[in-house]
């Protein structure tokens, strides 16, 4: 069959992903393969809004809840992993749904990614401690002593590109600069993907975030957490820091009441969903914007599965 080799669907937590392409899956036979940087840790399935053991079992899902709370998962391990992923869709014959809502690994699928060596625990380790210690001022500022091109692209406050620019050069003793262009290919070419990134309005939205924290939080997201909390892990863990977790941890710690824990929890999540409109809207301008009236309604995603009848995959 000739056509398009994938169907990639992105959006903001909460707009409906997960069901559209569950509905793509069954109507096309497709495996649906995730995208989202914090539901590939098995410890993290309610806190995280990963597919449910009933929908899993109605298609084939792949990259979900693979991998450790104690592991830092970073943008090559996914890489790696999707390559895995994408070729055992094809070796059954079944058209690869890739969704999401980190636009970092959606574009390291189609753009490729800088071969950066693993950097050792303990280097990463004594950069987060330094972070902590001293502040990202001090960090930015030793980068632009260490790696002024890098320090100079860089906003003073990014927490999470200056400590990773520090240890690279670090570990490698070469600027972060130094290994673009020499790194993994990119898995899927723009031209030959359906690539849909849901954008349902910012008040239909914040209803959907509000109301989904107080479902986790009524079908388990604290006994989750605790459960977590219980493994005493690095605090500076991806897993650690994902939506919803610091607040319910505050909370097991007796320093915020539960109703404030689940504010903050759904307050941090409507500012995580704007980011991610942000980020796709100026990052990946190949994804179609979509605004459906309702997303993640059955009906809905129903009719969003029927756009897609001549998609054919490539064998």
């Amino acid at each position: 069959m000739t056509g398009r080799s994938a169907v990639l669907i992105a959006g903001p937590t909460a707009s409906g992903k997960s069901a559209l392409a569950l509905a793509v899956a069954e109507k096309l036979g497709g495996v649906i393969i995730n995208t989202d940087s914090m539901q590939v840790y098995r410890d993290l399935r309610i806190i995280t809004a990963r597919p449910s053991p009933d929908d899993e079992a109605l298609a084939p899902h792949l990259l979900y809840g693979h991998i450790d709370a104690a592991t830092h998962c970073s943008v090559g391990i996914w890489l790696d992993d999707a390559r895995g992923a994408l070729a055992q869709a094809r070796a059954r014959g079944l058209l690869p749904i890739v969704v999401g809502g980190t636009g970092l690994y959606f574009k390291a699928l189609l753009r490729g990614l800088a071969a950066i060596p693993p950097i050792p625990a303990e280097i990463r380790s004594a950069i987060l401690a330094r972070l902590e210690q001293d502040g990202i001022e001090a960090m930015h500022a030793e980068l632009a002593r260490r790696d002024p091109v890098a320090a100079a692209r860089l906003k003073p406050r990014d927490r999470a590109r200056i400590p990773r620019a520090l240890e690279v050069i670090e570990a490698t003793g070469l600027p972060i600069g130094e290994w673009h262009g020499h790194g993994l290919p990119a898995l899927l070419q723009p031209a030959d993907v359906q690539a849909m990134f849901l954008a349902p309005a910012r008040a239909m939205l914040h209803e959907r975030i509000n109301a989904r924290f107080a479902v986790m939080l009524e079908t388990g997201a604290l006994e989750e957490v605790a459960a977590l909390a219980a493994r005493n892990l690095d605090p500076m863990l991806p897993a650690m820091k994902a939506q919803g977790v610091p607040p319910l941890l505050r909370h097991l710690k007796g320093e915020i009441s539960l109703a404030t824990a689940q504010e903050l929890g759904a307050a941090g999540t409507r500012q995580y969903a704007k980011r991610q409109f942000t980020w796709f809207r100026h990052q990946l301008p190949e994804f179609q914007w979509t605004d459906p009236a309702a997303a993640g309604n059955p009906a809905n995603v129903a009719e969003w599965a029927s756009r897609f009848d001549q998609i054919g995959h490539k064998t």
